[in-house]
């Protein structure tokens, strides 16, 4: 995977991109180089992490239960829990929207050296809210405002960029039929029987509305620096091996190693070894 089979197609739609698993992958394999996938993140986290330097912003959305939450529970499970982030949000509050629109997420940006997980994202002020027209005193089908939030996103990942925070924004993409049947076993199995919300009943017959305003916001928001990587999400094994096998390559772009001490530091490295083997023999003795 070399991740620009999954960038999203400008022009074509969402109707172009694919749900099911893309070549010869079947559930074994993947599981397989999964865990394989786990192991070399966790070793890239560790560089991330020590040397300080840069921060990862994974950024993940989808119509419900496209497997948001469990990609995080499953490609995330391995790694330091000090160097991950995980912040899920939802439609904006009363209180969120007397703010400007980036000021809830600004709040919970990862430091370097972590990696951020935003469960839903600053995105939702372009899709949640424009298809239930959430902002007050503005006209939800003006074009020129969504325009206007599209060119502050871009400006604000630039801004990201340059601050060394590389943002990853994964559409985890999903068919209405899955969906279906994703809802119908959240009724059927009483073990899953607390993830299902009348609300999502709701939000489903605005499917068609999602789909416009997705689609708008790719258009205007999907840049070579900063793709939306559109994954087939139809079946959760592959969106989980998808979005562990992009994250390695980001990561490995990055070119992180551990810091590097001067020869004044390893001086005083030895010094301090050979103090400890006289105090480990000395006690030996003793």
């Amino acid at each position: 995977m070399n991740g620009s089979e999954f960038c999203y197609p400008e022009g074509k739609g969402l109707k172009a991109c694919k749900t099911k698993p893309i070549g010869d992958w079947n559930k074994a394999d993947a599981l397989e180089q999964l865990e394989k996938n786990k192991k070399r993140l966790f070793e890239l986290q560790d560089m991330l992490y020590a040397q300080g330097k840069y921060a990862l912003l994974v950024i993940l959305q989808g119509m419900d239960t496209s497997g948001k939450d469990s990609a995080i529970k499953h490609v995330m499970t391995g790694l330091n829990p000090q160097g991950i982030r995980v912040t899920g949000f939802k439609s904006p509050t009363v209180t969120e929207l007397k703010h400007d629109y980036m000021w809830r997420t600004d709040r919970e940006l990862p430091s370097k050296g972590e990696i951020g997980i935003f469960n839903r994202s600053y995105y939702e002020d372009v899709l949640i809210v424009r298809v239930h027209e959430l902002v007050p005193g503005h006209d939800m089908n003006d074009r020129e405002f969504w325009k206007m939030r599209f060119r502050q996103i871009r400006h604000k990942e630039e801004y990201l960029l340059e601050n060394h925070i590389i943002p990853m924004k994964f559409f985890l993409n999903i068919s209405k039929e899955e969906q279906t049947s994703r809802l119908l076993k959240r009724i059927d199995d009483p073990s899953k029987n607390w993830k299902f919300d009348i609300s999502d009943m709701k939000e489903r017959a605005y499917w068609p509305d999602y789909v416009t305003a997705y689609e708008d916001c790719f258009e205007h928001t999907s840049t070579k620096q900063a793709p939306w990587y559109i994954v087939p999400a139809d079946k959760k094994w592959y969106a989980r091996l998808v979005i562990s096998e992009l994250m390695i390559k980001q990561l490995e772009e990055l070119k992180l190693s551990y810091p590097k001490i001067s020869d004044e530091q390893k001086k005083n490295l030895q010094n301090c070894r050979a103090t400890l083997l006289q105090e480990q023999e000395e006690r030996n003795l003793g």
